[in-house]
């Protein structure tokens, strides 16, 4: 018969115990393991998802910035809104540079007070009287052109003749004068003009109806820019005629548009266009 003594049970019963609570100890850290990877795991999770939150505003910012770069530039619109961009026809360059020679003054036969003439003996017709007779001449040259009138009022011009409209920056004249030979008024102010004249001049412009002669697609015949140098602050040419002003609501403006622009008395070459050329005005 095996007879177990009493000290022998307990030390067995101590062995059980402490080998249960290591158990215990050892499942507790195997929680905590567990509980610190998944942790960590959050906490990678978390980076990875502000990584990629923060990729995403940034893609999302380089395509805004390219939509609004492709829209039209709000700045370049006229009073009437426009949806493009302008464009300023560039400067003559190359070629053999051209200097007008002084223009004939003439008797003003417009009936406008303050209208100067000048000599357009010839036109319009097809003699095409030239400088031998100090008439306006009408050759196409491919340099630049100085003119003995400022703003000019006609001459020897590019053969590239720029769309009509409004420019808010200066145009270059050889472009310009074309336009004059096709029946355009060249409406011009000094840089310097308050804001608030130089929107009357526009909301001018806008009021004017379009014209198609000889067929083409309707335009104002009108041309609007500022103009460094200009000797009052707004001057308006057409071939062979200019007026001076010192206000833009001088009622003789309208009478000068509405004699010249597009005429079959004035204008050289009747049915030209006025569209088709180089350049975006503003509103276009």
């Amino acid at each position: 018969m095996l007879l177990v003594t009493v000290p022998a049970l307990a030390t067995k019963a101590a062995r059980g115990q402490v080998l249960m609570s290591k158990g215990a100890r050892n499942r507790q850290r195997a929680r905590e393991k567990v509980a610190q990877m998944r942790a960590q795991q959050r906490r990678a999770e978390r980076r990875r998802n502000l990584i990629t939150l923060g990729a995403i505003v940034i893609v999302a910012g380089a395509v805004i910035g390219v939509v609004i770069a492709a829209l039209p530039s709000g700045g370049s619109s006229s009073s009437g809104g426009s949806s493009s961009k302008e464009v300023i026809p560039p400067a003559v360059s190359g070629g053999t540079p051209h200097v007008q020679p002084a223009a004939l003054v003439v008797p003003n036969t417009s009936g406008i007070r303050g209208v100067v003439a000048y000599d357009t003996t010839g036109w319009p017709s097809s003699s095409h009287n030239g400088p031998a007779a100090r008439a306006l001449g009408h050759s196409h040259v491919s340099g630049p052109v100085t003119y003995s009138v400022v703003p000019s009022v006609g001459g020897d011009h590019n053969a590239t003749w720029m769309n009509c409209g409004i420019y808010d920056k200066p145009v270059p004249s050889e472009y310009a004068v074309h336009n004059l030979e096709h029946g355009a008024v060249w409406i011009t102010y000094q840089p310097s003009l308050p804001k608030s004249e130089v929107a009357g001049l526009r909301a001018f412009a806008e009021r004017q109806s379009s014209l198609s002669p000889g067929g083409h697609q309707g335009s104002r015949y009108l041309d609007l820019t500022p103009y460094p140098g200009l000797p009052a602050p707004v001057v308006a040419s057409s071939w062979g005629f200019q007026l001076r002003l010192t206000s833009p609501t001088d009622p003789r403006l309208q009478e000068f548009v509405s004699k010249f622009r597009a005429s079959k008395t004035y204008t050289p070459e009747y049915g030209g266009e006025c569209t088709g050329g180089i350049g975006t005005p503003l509103g276009k």
